[in-house]
């Protein structure tokens, strides 16, 4: 098991150092932090609502921010890989494919972690402003992290598809956005009366948007925990059947 965890880390290692070696990452970060800064306290109505609390106004974006620029992090994992015909070599290293699979994945994911804690200035803020519920905070991170997580999963998944990397953004930004609008309530309320409950209660048991938002109303439940694995969990599997039929091929 040490052996599998030290293969992981290679390449996590590997992908971080490359990622951090152009300015792709930095102008990212800008963009991650000022674009979340200015939604929070513009366009989500912080002052206005006169509430210490970052449900509505910061944490409310998340989805949306991440539908746009986790894809465009991801995309690149695999299809630059078999563009540049490195793929075989990769596979053919001393270690299992799964090692690769997760530890690129990890990478990114911690990436998308390092930018989501440099928002602490915005907590922070609030704090000085008033006296917010921290625990809900806590757990909107959490849930942050976990949505980030399986965005990128499917991600990664899109981008073992093709060589191309914006055909690999498209599909992402396709199947995310399908998965945040089919629990997204003008969405649901608009089919509940043509459809029925039953089937928009499966529709919203599929979303992401449905099972973020209990985090970031302070809520932890082992079912929304078990949704994010499960998805994350998936696209990885998937990309490995994809990764062999290409390595098959």
């Amino acid at each position: 098991m040490s052996e599998s965890f030290r293969n992981i880390w290679t390449v996590t290692k590997r992908e971080l150092s490359g990622l951090f070696a152009s300015p792709v990452a930095y102008v990212f970060l800008v963009i991650f932090l000022l674009l979340l800064g200015f939604l929070t306290f513009s366009l989500g109505g912080f002052f206005e609502r006169g509430q210490a609390s970052l449900s509505e106004s910061f944490f409310y974006w998340h989805p949306w921010v991440y539908l746009l620029l986790v894809p465009a992090v991801g995309m690149r994992l695999w299809a630059e890989e078999r563009r540049q015909n490195t793929l075989e070599l990769l596979l053919t290293m001393p270690i299992a494919p799964w090692h690769a699979i997760v530890g690129k994945f990890l990478a990114s994911w911690l990436f998308l972690v390092l930018a989501l804690v440099l928002t602490f200035p915005i907590v922070i803020t609030v704090g000085r402003l008033g006296s917010p519920d921290y625990g809900s905070i806590i757990s909107g991170y959490i849930g942050s992290a976990l949505l980030a997580g399986s965005f990128l999963a499917v991600t990664e998944l899109t981008s073992a598809m093709t060589r191309n990397q914006i055909i690999s953004l498209i599909m992402a930004l396709v199947v995310c956005f399908g998965l945040i609008l089919c629990g997204f309530e003008p969405v649901t309320n608009l089919i509940q009366d043509t459809l029925g409950d039953t089937f928009v209660s499966l529709l919203r048991s599929l979303s992401t948007w449905y099972h973020f938002d209990a985090f970031k109303r302070g809520v932890v439940d082992f079912r929304d925990l078990l949704y994010f694995g499960s998805v994350t969990g998936f696209c990885l599997f998937t990309t490995s059947v994809v990764l062999r039929g290409v390595r098959g091929a």
